[in-house]
């Protein structure tokens, strides 16, 4: 019965980060409700990640980045997103 209940909220807690968890390829959406192409989607995808990755870049004490730490941690994160 716990290895029930276990694998049921493993489960949950799975499928949850999954639906929360929006990328920027699903919000690369026109007014229109149309995908994005060409152009328009490589730019929205960029400024996209950057935003995504700047309210990421905080240093171990809370505190924003700035300087070369900003830059190294924007270019990593920019990369692996």
């Amino acid at each position: 019965m716990k290895r029930i209940f276990l694998a049921v909220v493993i489960t949950a807690f799975a499928l949850g980060s999954a639906f929360a968890q929006e990328s920027c390829e699903t919000k690369a959406v026109g007014k229109d409700g149309k995908p994005l192409a060409g152009a328009a989607k490589t730019s929205f995808m960029k400024k996209c990640m950057a935003d995504t990755c700047a309210t990421k870049a905080v240093s171990s004490d809370g505190k924003p980045l700035a300087g070369a730490a900003k830059t190294s941690f924007m270019k990593k994160c920019e990369m692996g997103t």
